[in-house]
């Protein structure tokens, strides 16, 4: 398990230069006295679908690549640079699931750490409502390697690797 830690704990040497004078500058950023290098540690944006079959059962997908690989997750990914977290998502459902998004409603979101190259990205998970033009016959593509149908409180939250979307299942469960 990975310590989670602010990246002003993480990075001790200036990415600029590589000096070690890499010194806090602030609640939230770097400055290195040697270069004058200065970074601002900001969330990253990503996108969840929360969608639904005729029988109520909601759609998850297993993961084919690290991190978490063959665990469950929602269908969705980061947001692009200049693409809003709607176009991210369609996007993220057709590269994912080959379909197109009939209509989408913002739902909530969660913060989230995403282990990725040895690093802890900080992410802001934005889940929203989709409806599909179908769930039938969709194909796992891209990052994932199966497509499987749960009903929300039928869900084991140990399945789920991510805080945010233990959080979203259980926002779920709560309204029900």
């Amino acid at each position: 398990m990975i310590e989670a830690k602010h990246p002003n704990q993480r990075y001790q040497y200036c990415p600029s230069c590589g000096s070690a004078q890499f010194q806090q500058s602030g609640e939230r950023s770097k400055k290195c006295s040697g270069c004058g290098f200065h970074v601002f540690f900001n969330t990253s944006s990503a996108v969840a679908a929360i969608i639904f079959d005729e029988a109520g059962r909601m759609m998850f997908t297993r993961r084919a690549i690290e991190p978490h690989k063959g665990m469950l997750d929602l269908p969705g990914g980061f947001v692009d640079p200049m693409e809003t977290a709607e176009e991210s998502l369609a996007r993220e459902l057709q590269e994912e699931l080959g379909v197109k998004v009939n209509k989408m409603e913002y739902y909530c979101s969660f913060p989230n750490i995403y282990p990725f190259s040895g690093l802890e990205v900080f992410t802001l998970d934005l889940a929203f409502m989709v409806e599909l033009e179908t769930v039938q016959n969709l194909a796992p593509m891209d990052d994932i390697y199966a497509i499987e149908f749960y009903h929300p409180a039928e869900v084991d939250l140990e399945e789920l690797p991510a805080l945010s979307m233990k959080n979203i299942i259980k926002r779920l469960n709560e309204r029900s």
